[in-house]
């Protein structure tokens, strides 16, 4: 089976966004990843971003991981905060549209893990369903007074030598967790996954079937 992404055009709050799309049969559910911060270069094409992607896909889940506005092929400028948020529930009003019975898992990297943490819930609060939320080194400072999903199961996967988002920050945010969840933290590991991208596939792989 090809295990290419297909380009397509997803028309977004502030013009068209810019994805990939992976489609399987028989897929077991419906995975969205969200991208780092746009301001200091983060794309759809991020290592960490694809690493994500290809482990979902390996697992059996239809893919779709797309550009903030004003990144690549996506129109508009950043917003830098709820903007994205509109553009991944945007992404994800297609991406539901194309299997409306599968389960939904949504990814996010840095501030991809803001707006899937922040878009996740959003999807609660319309009584959606989602099954599972992953922030990878997310950018938990920006969650402060936001409403976020309970009933999903978390995972947090956050690096122990992050120089971008301090660990400690991420630490904390767990420990003020009322629901049950996972921080797992990777020892000797950079906020970029450097040398430890496969480390990152064998941590989310086992936790998406």
């Amino acid at each position: 089976m090809l295990k290419r992404e297909n380009p397509i055009s997803i028309e977004g709050p502030a013009g068209v966004l810019e994805g990939l799309y992976f489609d399987q049969p028989d897929a077991r559910g419906l995975a969205l990843i969200c991208h780092p911060n746009p301001v200091k270069g983060g794309t759809m094409l991020n290592k960490v971003v694809s690493t994500l992607q290809r482990t979902a896909r390996d697992a059996g889940y239809v893919t779709l991981r797309f550009n903030f506005r004003g990144v690549g092929g996506s129109a508009g400028s950043h917003d830098m905060n709820l903007g994205e948020v509109d553009d991944a529930d945007a992404a994800l009003t297609w991406l539901r549209a194309q299997y409306p019975r599968l389960p939904l898992t949504l990814l996010g990297f840095s501030f991809g893990g803001f707006v899937a943490a922040a878009l996740a819930g959003r999807v609660e609060s319309r009584g959606e369903s989602l099954e599972r939320l992953f922030m990878v080194a997310p950018a938990v400072s920006r969650l402060v007074d936001m409403p976020l999903a309970e009933d999903a199961a978390l995972t947090i996967i956050q690096p122990d030598d992050d120089e971008v988002i301090d660990p400690a920050s991420v630490h904390t945010f767990s420990a003020g967790l009322e629901h049950p969840h996972e921080l797992l933290k990777v020892a000797e590991c950079s906020h970029f996954f450097h040398g430890k991208l496969v480390e990152l596939k064998e941590l989310v792989a086992p936790r998406l079937v």
